[in-house]
């Protein structure tokens, strides 16, 4: 996985993951590549908080806070190759 940042490795960020993959599992019943999404979208939303905020003060409501748009920007990116 090419996301994230060292500003994630705090308390709670490892449920955000959880509830993502949980998510994600839902929706296209492939594990494999649902976990992938799941990281791939959680990493990134934690690189939008850190580019907001810095790494230091990130936490995990910040990624909450971040991953709609973490996905929209990613299907755009998609959708533009």
């Amino acid at each position: 996985n090419i996301s994230g940042n060292s500003g994630m490795a705090t308390g709670g960020t490892g449920d955000v993951l959880t509830g993502v993959m949980a998510a994600w599992l839902a929706q296209i019943k492939d594990v494999k590549g649902a976990c992938q999404v799941a990281v791939y979208l959680h990493g990134a939303a934690g690189d939008l908080a850190a580019e907001r905020q810095g790494e230091v003060a990130l936490i995990a409501s910040d990624v909450v806070e971040l991953l709609g748009r973490a996905l929209r920007e990613t299907m755009a990116e998609a959708t533009n190759e």
